[in-house]
């Protein structure tokens, strides 16, 4: 066989010999090179249960370790996930619970109860990835507390241990409240701590306690008690509870049949009628709903720059929000907290479930005439003005990016059967413009633009709130010197303060 050849020094060296030396060499350094990368880009796994090592690979590209749900499911189980390609959606079996992830959300359910990962789920090669850390977290909390992961080693550990702290249940009595911390053991009475401290707050810790946090979740919040958080360490569990007002004291001991920490926190007993308290408890302001308008595929109006509203009333909604946590005793609840898409109709439903005492969606404007500005805060009535009605119009276009029962439910809401709307409201329509008008008193020295004053009309996020509820218009976006504001962080923390003041 004819070989050409090439000169190199004085020698003459086959060119296809040279080629295949080549070629060997190259693809030793690729097997090399890629047994390395595939030996480091993995997380070691320590089975205890059954004295199994294992590995998980890592998805390549990213900037912290992400794993593949279906190889993770392997880990727990034999039973395989449940798989919805169209929607994008995996579902793990994990002993009795069930795991919910979908592609492109940092939000999980297990059985019902919403977690947040520290970011977004990743789809690739048809598969579904999550942040290896934040998971593994997130389990082990709520599922699987003989779950440990090191990130600093990317090793993790699998062990047998059960949640030993079950549940809380609440009991309201005459004269205070019966707290009955579910256990699974006895703990010594040197293991079981507990005070009160100035904020309202009762704290019960527990050693070696391991709280099974998806059950705590789950408490009925009634008497004193207006909160239940939990937190667990390496040693220790501790509860937290918000009380409603001050106690007079508190004892704590434990019964055996069934096994329980039993908690009595007392007040001073009042003879009231039921009607009074329910009253009372009704119109306490202990719940704010913040809803930041727009989000996900729903951009809201866009200014010339390219400023999108769902972006800037986000980021105003939670400055209202942590003004409103640092200052106050208020619980804030949000219809959304990063940059997802709500439906209208789940948002007045997200309030209404978590007895809100006050609803402000928060927006930004826009105008075909550049030059209009100002801040205005709107009530939900028939709208009197065209502009008010222009307003409502372009803010009720997002359903048109809802699924089609939702639309014709609100295609319905115009004229009589919006007036029917704002009547089932009426209840509300007094502390609605109240709370209106505090908050355009409170912008109106804050704020270097016009103040557009107090406006009506029928915006659909506001039907259906059972609650005082306002729509504020933080400035025109379409308005070049208003968008820059509104880009600018110290402006957008005076937006807040002056909404948070009102």
């Amino acid at each position: 066989v004819h070989l050409q050849s090439i000169k190199s020094g004085n020698n003459f060296v086959p060119m296809s010999a040279r080629f295949f030396k080549g070629l060997s060499t190259f693809l030793l350094y690729i097997s090399i090179s890629f047994t390395e990368s595939a030996s480091s880009a993995s997380i070691d796994v320590l089975n205890m249960i059954d004295q199994k090592d294992n590995e998980l690979a890592i998805l390549d590209g990213e900037q912290e370790p992400y794993v593949s749900v279906k190889e993770v499911s392997k880990l727990f189980t034999d039973r395989l996930p449940f798989e919805n390609a169209a929607r994008q959606k995996i579902v793990l079996y994990i002993g009795n619970q069930r795991v919910k992830i979908s592609k492109s959300s940092s939000f999980l359910v297990i059985d019902a109860q919403v977690f947040q990962m520290s970011k977004h789920a990743i789809g690739k090669y048809d598969e579904i990835y999550v942040p290896a850390e934040s998971f593994f977290s997130i389990l082990k909390q709520s599922i699987l507390p003989g779950l440990d992961y090191d990130a600093a080693k990317r090793l993790l550990s699998l062990n047998l241990i059960e949640f030993n702290i079950n549940g809380v249940a609440i009991e309201q009595k005459s004269n205070g409240t019966i707290l009955r911390v579910n256990t699974s053991r006895q703990f010594s009475d040197g293991d079981i701590s507990s005070f009160v401290n100035n904020n309202g707050w009762f704290y019960l810790t527990i050693r070696e306690g391991i709280i099974d946090t998806s059950m705590i979740k789950k408490t009925d919040i009634r008497g004193l008690v207006t909160k239940v958080t939990s937190n667990q360490f390496d040693e220790s569990a501790q509860l937290a509870f918000r009380l409603r007002s001050d106690i007079i004291g508190h004892e704590v001991y434990q019964s055996s049949d069934p096994n329980a920490i039993v908690i009595t926190l007392r007040t001073p007993f009042k003879k009231l009628a039921s009607h009074i308290k329910d009253m009372k408890d009704r119109w306490r302001l202990d719940t704010v709903v913040l809803d930041a308008g727009h989000g996900g595929k729903d951009p809201g109006t866009i200014g010339r720059k390219g400023t999108t509203e769902k972006d800037i009333v986000l980021d105003i909604t939670k400055r209202v929000g942590s003004f409103l946590e640092k200052n106050t005793h208020i619980n804030v609840v949000y219809t959304r907290e990063e940059d997802v898409f709500i439906p209208v109709w789940k948002r007045t439903k997200i309030a209404n479930e978590s007895n809100g005492k006050l609803f402000v969606s928060i927006h930004v404007n826009s105008n075909p005439n550049r030059s209009v500005r100002g801040f205005e805060t709107y009530l939900l009535k028939p709208g009197k003005t065209d502009d008010a009605i222009e307003v409502a119009s372009r803010e009720n276009a997002v359903i048109r990016l809802e699924e089609g029962k939702a639309r014709k439910k609100y295609n319905a809401m115009t004229g009589e059967n919006l007036i029917m709307a704002t009547m089932a409201q009426s209840m509300f329509m007094k502390e609605s413009e109240d709370l209106a008008a505090y908050i355009q008193e409170e912008l109106d020295p804050l704020l270097d633009s016009p103040n557009r004053g107090l406006k009506q009309s029928g915006f659909y996020v506001l039907i259906g709130a059972s609650m005082p509820n306002v729509l504020v218009e933080a400035g025109f976006i379409s308005n070049p010197n208003e968008e820059r504001k509104l880009k600018s962080v110290a402006y957008r923390k005076k937006v807040a303060k002056g909404i948070y003041s009102g």
